[in-house]
């Protein structure tokens, strides 16, 4: 069975920083917002008018308050925060109305934040609740906001908390609540309430990010959830062919589920992209096709891989390579990525392989040579079996005395014991046989030749 690993989803959770705030401000609502500017409630405040998000007013902003907070907002556009909080500064907060003072909270919220002074920003989000001036839609999103920043400031215990708090009240939360939340769970490692908020969040929209689908896609690989993982990972691949990474995490999944078929084939499909780069992704390839009966195929992508200098020529490769021959039954092919292999070996285990190759190729002088070399070489994993095999040789050769040595040497190995002690045996009753083969050729010799002297005799 070939090895599989499998490649998780690099994702982007740990550094999140801003990019949580990229989320939509409001979970109710589905326009998406950057960083928090507040242009919007600048507009119409400066001609004393505040209307509310559902558009029922709130209270007037006399002319003072609204040429100070219209200043502070232009100057925050240019990101002028000392001249925007000295325009708040001329306000005197126990004067204002409960509306005016939450629009000056949020204006203070946004100069903060935008200094990422955020434990700061976060107090006066709720300063700006707190003032009474904000209707049940703008108290909602506040909160939320408020909970994005724990999330920045990667507090994700105090994050999760805040949103779950959020989504006690909030109506039709949309999709990158429920993303952010899962977030906050994964890097909790509470994987068990990250994955139906990860699910949650990607069944709310018809086309989910890319991030979001690598999130849903870590969860079910740390849960070994591998038949949720491979519809996901096909619509990954659907959606960025030119990823390799997704092509390769399908490839291990449907090798952890055992479709070692299907494996091969999104391997052989990422090949023929030119997608492989990486030594052991040639290598994956060629294992996944001699596990599926192709080993032929296996040593030509091998053969390619090192003429386009994409692998190492060195022992492991040439090793390779030649099983795929063995495999195909291509033993010829097998002797030259074995010789050189052997040469660059640090033991003699290559070249008694190849030994065995010429063996079964029948060239038993080749495979001799090859055999001693090996053992020679040393540091063998079994020596008992490079002994074996020299006996063998030899005995092939008719070398039976040569060979008897040999097998006596194997004798000494548990493990070749057996086979030895038996080749000893066939070798001894040749021997036998023979030596009474040449008594009676003898015996006739010299009844041969005393046959006319008694002829003569007589």
């Amino acid at each position: 069975m070939p090895s599989n690993h499998i490649f998780l989803a690099v994702l982007a959770i740990g550094a999140v920083g801003s990019s949580l705030l990229a989320a939509p401000a409001s979970a109710q609502s589905n326009q998406s917002a950057t960083r928090t500017h507040p242009q919007g409630q600048g507009q119409g405040q400066g001609q004393g008018q505040g209307q509310n998000e559902g558009g029922n007013s709130q209270g007037a902003i006399d002319a003072v308050t609204a040429k100070a907070l219209n200043t502070a907002i232009e100057a925050l556009n240019m990101e002028k925060y000392a001249e925007a909080q000295a325009a708040i500064d001329t306000l005197k907060l126990d004067k204002l109305s409960p509306y005016e003072h939450s629009k000056v909270e949020q204006i203070m919220f946004n100069i903060a934040y935008a200094q990422e002074k955020y434990d700061e920003a976060r107090a006066h989000l709720q300063k700006s609740i707190d003032a009474g001036g904000l209707n049940e839609q703008e108290v909602s999103q506040a909160r939320y906001q408020s909970a994005q920043l724990y999330l920045t400031q990667e507090k994700w215990k105090e994050g999760a908390a805040a949103l779950e708090e959020w989504f006690k009240t909030a109506q039709n939360p949309n999709s990158a609540a429920y993303y952010l939340l899962a977030v906050a769970y994964y890097q909790l490692q509470d994987f068990g309430r990250a994955l139906p908020n990860a699910k949650k969040a990607i069944e709310l929209t018809d086309k989910p990010q890319e991030s979001w689908l690598q999130l849903l896609l870590a969860l079910y690989l740390q849960k070994d959830q591998y038949n949720d993982a491979i519809p996901l990972l096909t619509k990954l691949v659907e959606t960025s062919p030119d990823k390799k990474t997704y092509w390769m995490q399908l490839s291990a999944v449907y090798g952890q589920v055992e479709d070692f078929k299907n494996a091969l084939a999104v391997m052989q499909l990422a090949y023929g992209s030119g997608l492989l780069t990486d030594e052991a992704e040639f290598q994956r390839l060629a294992d996944l096709l001699v596990f599926n009966e192709v080993p032929y195929r296996g040593g030509q992508v091998l053969e390619k891989a090192l003429k386009d200098n994409k692998m190492q020529a060195n022992e492991k490769t040439y090793e390779k390579l030649a099983d795929c021959w063995i495999a195909a039954g291509e033993l010829d092919k097998a002797v030259d990525p074995l010789q050189k292999g052997g040469e660059l070996a640090s033991t003699g285990d290559m070249l008694v392989r190849l030994g065995e190759v010429h063996a079964q190729r029948q060239d038993w002088e080749a495979a001799k040579t090859s055999i001693e070399r090996g053992i020679n070489k040393g540091k063998l994993k079994d020596t008992g079996a490079a002994q074996l095999m020299m006996g063998i040789v030899l005995f092939n050769e008719k070398k039976l005395g040569e060979a008897r040595t040999w097998f006596a040497r194997a004798q000494q190995s548990p493990k070749q014991r057996n086979i030895a002690e038996n080749y000893v045996k066939i070798i001894d009753a040749q021997t036998a046989q023979q030596e009474q083969s040449k008594e009676q050729q003898s015996k006739q010799e010299q009844q041969k030749q005393e046959q006319p002297k008694q002829e003569r005799s007589s």
